[in-house]
């Protein structure tokens, strides 16, 4: 790579919600940037390497091409019940990529400067209250799907790390965009005059807005004295309560419903409750004595930059 070539990052994941708006992002800031897709054609914005971690098969130009990798692939946690089936394909999604990975990474002839590996804040487990920091213990596996799957994920990139390679791995919040994620399924029945709390409302949302997490993924790559574990959140965590009065506020409605109870979610959602049921004060501290600025650190204004106008 000569002084003036652009910095070429491979995205894994990067048809997704967080993938498609940092390659935007990227490109904006000068980057080049690819993504290794198991079905190249549908993004042909952006240079396009196959892969198929499933049956261990991958272009042997893909990582060659890198002088970053950002790693994003996974099945969603929140399409569908998880059945058994489903929660096999969301565990051997991150796994099965991540070791591949590590299979070319291992090998020489590429001049890889930086892995960025993603996690999420589901590694605590249900916590209630407290504060949590990166040296937080993960949750107990047993108890807990989210907590195991997002443990894993992390002690697949050790590996990696293992290489020599700088790896940090963000454990990503609760991500804000009205293009997908938790938020429209929160705001399309408060549209509707029927927005409630859920479960009891006491429940902590550690939350960031899209822009300021893809902001954060591109300092990890810029700067070299990133590295290890980062909780990628605001540093303004609020109850499911708050969060539900603050968008009805910023949507002009009003809450005319009483909370939705537990039971009722458990009923219809099944595990998967435990995404808007577990509560995750999480600590933005590490991410801010690292020097990174939040453009959106509280939620009414992540909010209303999201909704102005409607």
């Amino acid at each position: 790579m000569t002084e003036n070539s652009p910095r070429k990052v491979l995205i894994t994941g990067g048809t997704g919600l967080i993938g498609s708006r940092l390659a935007e992002l990227l490109i904006d800031s000068g980057y080049e940037v690819a993504l290794l897709s198991r079905e190249p054609a549908k993004s042909s914005h952006y240079r396009s390497f196959r892969w198929d971690p499933r049956s261990g098969t991958i272009d042997d130009a893909a990582v060659p091409y890198a002088d970053y990798i950002v790693n994003l692939a996974g099945a969603s946690v929140s399409d569908g019940k998880w059945t058994d089936e489903r929660k096999r394909d969301i565990m051997t999604s991150r796994l099965g990529g991540l070791a591949l990975l590590h299979r070319e990474l291992a090998k020489p002839g590429h001049h890889v400067k930086a892995f960025i590996s993603a996690s999420a804040i589901g590694v605590y487990g249900d916590t209630a209250d407290t504060v949590l920091t990166e040296d937080t213990a993960p949750g107990l596996p047993t108890h807990d799907f989210l907590a195991d799957v997002a443990h894993q994920w992390e002690l697949a990139a050790e590996p990696i790390a293992a290489l020599g390679i700088r790896t940090v791995v963000p454990r990503i919040g609760i991500v804000l965009s009205k293009d997908g994620g938790a938020l429209p399924q929160m705001a399309r029945p408060m549209k509707l005059g029927a927005g409630a709390a859920l479960g009891s409302g006491k429940q902590y949302m550690s939350w960031i807005h899209l822009d300021d997490l893809c902001r954060l993924f591109m300092a990890m790559l810029d700067d070299e004295t990133w590295g290890g574990t980062y909780n990628a959140v605001a540093p303004a965590p609020v109850t499911n309560l708050q969060f539900t009065e603050t968008l009805a506020q910023v949507l002009h409605r009003r809450l005319v419903l009483p909370k939705v109870p537990a039971f009722g979610l458990k009923l219809a959602l099944g595990e998967m409750s435990d995404i808007v049921l577990a509560s995750q004060r999480v600590s933005a501290q590490k991410v801010l004595a690292q020097g990174f600025t939040f453009e959106y650190p509280e939620l009414r204004g992540a909010l209303e930059a999201l909704y102005v106008g409607e």
